[in-house]
């Protein structure tokens, strides 16, 4: 019987609701934060790898066993339970297909025709940051996911970019800048769909209302990226050996066959398994590339299977056990009391101010963003929370809805241990591999520039404080300027 019980719990035929911690809910929060301050730390000493982060999760993770009260085996079972979250492994099936999407492109040239374009029409320096920053912002909005836009324009744009004079930094964070945009405001966005289907919103109707709060983070962080996002000193013919030219263009056929399919409604994967498709369609008419760039068979080689394909997918394992490993740390606060310790604090200091209440709300959600670093995993778990006030004091579901998706949108763009940070930095040191002289930018050093995160975040703070946009909601659903009556 205990063999049976001990299988039960390996494979995860039971489940953990809650744990008990040394020291209550911050002895929950250790592993997340001993890995926190892991990052940071090699980060800033510059020794910052995709393995020793997944080293620091696992040693924070093992610390917490000996804050545990519990079980053992109840913690290892919690653990699990938190690596078999969907989030965690929709996210890192989402980066595959991206990430072999983008690297087909690369190989058929885009890289280069961007450079040429830029060259040509003299989008180069701050005007290719703003550009950036738009396309991005496009394609994100187009197919629901800032992760998948962080890998393929920083698989493509962010090369071009450096070759023509951008500064490598503030391209970086145009990149994470247009994928927060997305992120926030497409109505296929996982954190868009989570946000109004937790507050019993509408996606179209919170689409509509959280438009305003977007636009007026975009207007200045456009403006700031154009004029400040220049000064690269790679000289484009230099770092791109002569090959500059338009032929790679044509790889915008299958960037549009995605961003048309994601526009219709598809799902991503959908769209970018088509995309691939026709990729492969298109350079398997292209003279000056050999298919076996996209895929090939070396049996001296360890790997076996070469190409594209392959480095699409092998690019990001690392990260999708960090991801797991991520996401299994944070289901431990939930379990361990943390998230309803903070709650329980800011229902006190509330009262009965609606102003303060919209004011908790932002900080639960900034909270849990600053630890749950995947950002639908901590909407979801932030959602509750937003309710329950919101429903309280009679905030409107739109307001509700908005109020938890444009501080997770932003939040999850911006911490240097954050999944799409990390994710941008090691598609960047993968593309180092293709062109040598491509600097690469820590994470500690771009998080202070995704402007459009942190003016998001700034926006609903203000509204916050101020009441702008804040809406009640009537006995029909319907949205108030003044409190219904009882």
């Amino acid at each position: 019987m205990e063999q049976e019980k001990n299988l039960e719990q390996a494979t995860g035929n039971t489940s953990v609701t809650s744990l008990s911690f040394r020291l209550g809910a911050f002895g929950a929060a250790v592993p997340l934060l001993f890995f926190v301050i892991w990052a940071i730390t090699t980060s800033v000493l510059k020794l910052s790898s995709e393995i020793g982060l997944v080293l620091g999760a696992i040693i924070g993770i093992s610390l917490g066993l000996f804050f545990s009260k519990s079980k053992w085996a109840d913690y290892a079972q919690g653990l699990f339970d938190g690596l078999a979250q969907p989030i965690g492994v929709v996210a890192m099936v989402a980066w595959f297909y991206a990430g072999m999407f983008a690297q087909v492109l690369q190989v058929g040239g885009l890289v280069e025709g961007l450079v040429w374009v830029g060259a040509i029409t003299g989008f180069t320096g701050g005007l290719f940051v703003g550009l950036t920053f738009l396309l991005a912002a496009v394609f994100s909005t187009a197919v629901g996911t800032g992760y998948g836009t962080t890998v393929a324009f920083s698989t493509l744009m962010y090369p071009a970019g450096v070759a023509v004079g951008a500064d490598p930094t503030m391209l970086f964070a145009a990149i994470l800048a247009g994928a927060v945009f997305g992120d926030n405001l497409a109505p296929v966005s996982d954190t868009t769909i989570v946000s109004a289907t937790t507050q019993d919103a509408d996606v179209p109707g919170v689409v509509r209302s959280r438009f305003k709060y977007a636009v007026t983070a975009a207007i200045p962080t456009l403006i700031i990226f154009i004029a400040f996002g220049g000064g690269s000193s790679i000289d484009q013919q230099v770092s791109l050996d002569g090959d500059i030219s338009a032929s790679g263009l044509i790889m915008l056929i299958p960037f549009a066959v995605v961003l048309t399919l994601a526009l219709a409604g598809h799902h991503i994967i959908t769209s970018l398994t088509w995309g691939i498709i026709v990729a492969l369609l298109t350079i398997s008419f292209m003279p000056t590339v050999d298919f076996s760039e996209i895929i090939r068979f070396n049996s001296e080689s360890d790997a076996v299977v070469e190409g594209a394909l392959i480095d699409g997918i092998t690019g990001y394992v690392n990260m999708a056990i960090l991801i797991l490993l991520i996401v299994a740390a944070a289901h431990l606060l939930k379990l361990g009391g943390t998230m309803r310790a903070v709650t329980e604090t800011l229902t006190k200091w509330i009262k009965r101010s609606v102003r303060r209440a919209e004011v908790a709300m932002w900080a639960i959600v900034a909270l849990l963003n600053s630890a749950i670093t995947i950002n639908t995993a901590a909407e979801i778990a932030a959602a509750p929370f937003v309710r329950e006030i919101g429903e309280k004091y009679q905030i409107h579901r739109y307001r509700r809805a908005n109020m938890l998706d444009a501080v997770t949108s932003a939040l999850g763009y911006i911490f240097p241990w954050g999944a799409p940070v990390l994710l941008g930095w090691s598609t960047i040191q993968t593309m180092q591999g293709t062109y040598e002289w491509l600097p690469v930018v820590a994470p500690t050093a771009v998080f202070p520039f995704v402007f459009q995160g942190w003016f998001l975040v700034i926006v609903m703070l203000i509204a916050a404080l101020t009441g702008w946009g804040l809406r009640y909601q009537g006995k029909n659903g319907e949205e108030l300027t003044q409190p219904p009556e009882k």
